[in-house]
């Protein structure tokens, strides 16, 4: 859901986000409730996550990064300073695991050294 959020606007993201949801195979009201609410928490603090991830990747604008690589910082740094329920070693470890199977060749190492940063 996260990573469509770029290619749509704002008033077709709650059209997106049920799209996506139909294509899981029948969420419960919990785990709908999870992902709505967990991606609604991200891109209310989409401004502050994009000014920290500005600032940990010097020389790299975002307009430049990769889209799956900026979905993937985007929801470390979510998991990294607006959730107390996952540690911070966890985040780290399940965004440089998402680079490996989504990302290019060089996605972990680039994760791992922005999230480093933040660290």
């Amino acid at each position: 859901m996260l990573f469509r959020k770029d290619f749509h606007g704002v008033n077709e993201l709650s059209e997106q986000v049920e799209l996506y949801i139909s294509e899981l195979n029948k969420p419960s009201v919990e785990e709908y409730a999870y992902l709505t609410g967990r991606f609604n928490a991200i891109v209310e603090n989409l401004e502050s996550i994009d000014a920290i991830l500005s600032e940990a990747s010097s020389g790299w604008k975002l307009n430049r990064m990769g889209k799956v690589d900026l979905t993937i910082l985007r929801l470390a740094v979510y998991e990294m300073r607006f959730d107390e329920d996952i540690p911070v070693k966890v985040a780290i470890n399940e965004a440089v695991e998402l680079s490996k199977k989504f990302g290019g060749d060089e996605s972990p190492g680039f994760i791992n050294g922005v999230l480093a940063k933040l660290v």
